[in-house]
């Protein structure tokens, strides 16, 4: 019960606080001013992107927790596209196969239990030429700081909404099976166990 307390009353409100911070949102318009067409966007949380949307027909918004999605600041009936909510897993995507044109991820695939069925969904349901934006965080370029991310995992997974700190992002997409164009890569300014990853990218 005391889990379950911490998960749907205090750990939304961490986590939206967190992805408010400064440092992050300066990444936010180079990730998504290419994004165009029917977007679906993997962990919508509080809708921290919906400002940078500029050529959007209408947004799937994945988001399965409720608590953080109902923290969303900007009230969704009056966006200039149609929002539809979806609640569920992003390993399980309730839409049809070839129905999107973008997908979007923010700092998500750290945290999805299934990192290679989350990917394999982002195929599914993009349409042909259709591309995946994201920017996430994992495994560091340096030695060093992997047994650091290594040790520290277990806490970020329990007390950060599963966050793992050390997913080798970029295996992670040539795994399942997609090219990452103009991969972008640097560790995160003050804060040595984020190392960001970002890019586009497509299917083989």
């Amino acid at each position: 019960m005391l889990k379950k307390f911490y998960e749907t009353k205090i750990l939304p409100k961490l986590l939206n606080s967190g992805m408010k911070r400064d440092v992050l949102g300066k990444y936010r318009p180079e990730v998504i001013q290419d994004v165009s067409g029917d977007v679906l966007e993997i962990g919508f949380g509080s809708g921290l992107n919906l400002s940078y949307y500029k050529s959007v027909n209408k947004l799937y918004a994945l988001e399965p927790s409720q608590e953080l999605f109902d923290l969303t600041d900007k009230d969704l009936k009056e966006s200039l596209f149609p929002i539809v909510h979806l609640k569920s897993g992003a390993e399980n995507i309730q839409l049809p196969d070839n129905s999107v044109d973008s997908v979007v991820s923010t700092w998500v695939l750290c945290s999805v239990e299934n990192v290679q069925e989350v990917l394999q969904e982002v195929k599914r349901v993009l349409r042909s030429g259709g591309k995946f934006f994201f920017i996430e965080h994992g495994k560091s370029n340096s030695n060093s700081l992997q047994i650091i991310q290594k040790a520290v995992t277990p806490c970020t997974r329990y007390f950060a909404g599963n966050c793992h700190l050390n997913r080798d992002i970029q295996a992670e997409f040539e795994k399942a099976g997609f090219v990452i164009d103009n991969l972008k890569q640097e560790p995160m300014k003050n804060k040595g166990l984020m190392f960001l990853s970002w890019g586009v990218a497509h299917a083989r």
